[in-house]
């Protein structure tokens, strides 16, 4: 989830834009080019940050309204509301097709729900590649619209997230999608 830029498939002189904006968690931002998001970045995506992950990538302030959508959807998601981000179009030049596969999965978990690697692998059709899930998901460029925090290791186990804060901001982005759903308990909700 901190990826070092665009995929391999992009032109070197396509165009790209990238945005930085505050949510719940902290900073986040988005990367993008003419066909959609090149990347998604959890907190800690300053201005800075995003221009030394994305050196080619114009900074702006004033996004077009694809782009303002998909911002007001990791917004309303990460503050807590029940937000589908299913119609944010996504760049995939570059990335390979299983990952392809997986992201896609991924991304038809709802909100509040999780599921395992192996039930991905599983859903695949794959069920040996557990751990070829995992890394799909650790290499996730659009977090959290590609929402592998919802995909969990054996047992429901909350391990691995390589954004800033690990395990820690997966846990917390997993709270915040229960305390939506309703499926937390009232002394839970203190934890926020």
């Amino acid at each position: 989830m901190d990826p070092a830029g665009p995929g391999p498939d992009l032109p070197p002189d396509e165009p790209l834009w990238c945005h930085s904006f505050d949510t719940a968690l902290g900073r986040c931002g988005l990367v993008w080019s003419e066909r959609g998001i090149v990347a998604s970045l959890l907190p800690d995506a300053s201005p800075e940050w995003l221009k030394q992950r994305h050196p080619r990538a114009e900074f702006v302030v004033q996004v077009p309204a694809h782009i303002g959508h998909a911002v007001d959807g990791i917004r309303s998601l990460l503050a807590g509301e029940m937000r589908d981000l299913g119609d944010i179009v996504l760049d995939e030049r570059g990335i390979p097709e299983f990952r392809r596969q997986v992201h896609a999965l991924t991304r038809a978990i709802p909100p509040g729900q999780t599921r395992t690697y192996g039930e991905i692998a599983a859903a695949l059709g794959q069920p040996g590649a557990a751990r070829a899930v995992g890394r799909a998901e650790g290499d996730n460029p659009f977090p959290p619209i590609v929402p592998c925090h919802r995909v969990m290791g054996a047992g429901g186990e909350p391990t691995g997230f390589s954004a800033p804060g690990g395990v820690e901001t997966k846990r917390r982005m997993l709270l915040i999608e229960a305390r939506a759903a309703g499926q937390l308990a009232g002394d839970q909700q203190r934890l926020f």
